[in-house]
């Protein structure tokens, strides 16, 4: 009787899929214990978001070696290896005990987090053919969002039940484990899987995206930056993270604060925007493929992005404007959470695309300008909200920078690759 297979891509991007919810659990979780932190370690709002912030400091400046260091040893070990790494960080962070250890933790928190996503697009470029894309691209963004959303009311939960230093040392336990099951069941390519049918491998090795000439060694830094598909792909990504990271950090502190609600009440509410911004992925994800099966290589980039761009400053406008119940600004969030993530899938494509076998470094490259703009985004809202006495500048800040997102897709092109022949 004739073996039956599956195909080995599904088991690959529910690995890659279920690494992004992990990913996003951990770093959200701190959102939901904003409360309990500053509490326990005598801080202010300012104190806790420069916490958050050297998160993202950490995350931002270890991208491009991240990227660089899949590119040339491979995505098993080194998600492998960055999986456990933050996972003790995050059991770590249960363990600090003033602002100061809590500021060394989360960088290096962040620092370990690096490599996921880099990786991950080196994941792709060798296991996908490149019609495919879109939605897998879109199914692991997806992944994040649905994390962040379910650890709100999750954290919480587990915070009423063991109090915060316990919950992260569950956490980084889960997350030592996830490690482990990567390394023993992922190949870094589908030709080195025994658990592969030729038919399947065949289709991978005739579809997928073809090398350039050189490889990932080769990629220096003139290459890298001087590139202009390389720079509007960091500058729009900046827009993007900029929107976004205010629903990951200061989301749930807002709603909690402004409309008078309880720690369960606003992680609830706080989850819609999330889910909404994993419909956006996924939504997002199979625009991109659809478009580019009808032989629009660049429009089926550019569509989604513009179009995410344009619903990012429409809800945050709204947002600025009418503020009358949670509700009402959970609608308009979402509306914005949803359009920001719609810029995702194309934004990773587009740098596969250009990268091709550099994938790594070049996503880890655009990552790492993206989250200089969450580090921006982390700090600026607290600071602006001091200066000004009102959250609307903040909102308004979001909307110019979608404007120049917009901009910046109108310009690049993901046919010029990094490498070209």
């Amino acid at each position: 009787m004739k073996k039956m297979y599956f195909p080995r891509r599904i088991f690959v991007v529910i690995g890659t899929f279920s690494l992004s919810l992990l990913l996003y659990i951990d770093r959200a979780c701190i959102s939901a214990a904003k409360d309990d932190i500053t509490f326990d370690l005598n801080l202010d709002s300012t104190e806790f978001g420069w916490i958050m912030a050297m998160f993202t400091l950490g995350y931002a400046i270890l991208q491009t070696p991240s990227g660089l260091l899949a590119d040339r040893k491979g995505s098993r070990n080194v998600i492998a290896g960055i999986v456990s790494a933050w996972s003790i960080l995050t059991a770590l962070t249960g363990a600090a005990w003033n602002y100061i250890s809590m500021l060394v933790i989360r960088f290096l928190f962040g620092a370990g987090e690096a490599g996921a996503f880099p990786s991950m697009s080196k994941v792709i470029f060798n296991w996908f053919p490149i019609k495919e894309r879109g939605i897998v691209q879109g199914m692991n963004f997806s992944g994040s969002r649905l994390g962040a959303a379910f650890a709100m009311p999750m954290v919480a939960y587990l915070i009423s039940q063991f109090q915060w230093r316990t919950t992260f040392l569950i956490l980084g336990i889960v997350g030592v484990l996830f490690g482990i099951v990567w390394y023993v069941f992922f190949t870094n390519k589908p030709e080195e899987s025994k658990n592969i049918s030729q038919t399947e491998l065949d289709y991978i090795l005739e579809h997928r995206q073809k090398p350039s000439e050189g490889n990932a060694q080769v990629l220096s830094a003139n290459k890298l930056f001087g590139s202009k598909n390389m720079w509007f792909a960091m500058i729009q990504y900046i827009a993007s993270n900029f929107t976004f990271y205010f629903a990951l950090a200061w989301m749930y502190p807002y709603l909690k604060e402004r409309f008078a609600l309880s720690g369960m009440e606003a992680g609830w509410f706080a989850m819609v925007p999330l889910i909404a911004g994993a419909g956006g992925n996924w939504f997002s994800g199979l625009l991109v493929d659809a478009i580019y099966k009808k032989g629009h290589w660049k429009f089926s980039r550019q569509i989604p992005a513009v179009l995410g761009f344009i619903l990012a400053a429409l809800g945050m406008a709204l947002l600025a404007i009418i503020h009358a119940s949670p509700g009402l600004s959970i609608v308009f969030l979402s509306i914005a959470i949803f359009g920001a993530d719609m810029t995702l899938s194309p934004s990773w494509a587009f740098c596969i695309d250009i990268g091709k076998e550099n994938a790594g470094t070049i996503s880890g490259t655009m990552n790492m300008a993206g989250n200089l703009g969450a580090f921006v985004t982390i700090i600026a809202f607290p600071y602006l909200l001091e200066w000004t006495g009102m959250h609307e500048p903040f909102f308004y800040v979001c909307c110019s920078l979608s404007a120049i997102g917009i901009i910046m897709w109108g310009l690049m092109k993901p046919e010029k690759g990094i490498i070209s022949k």
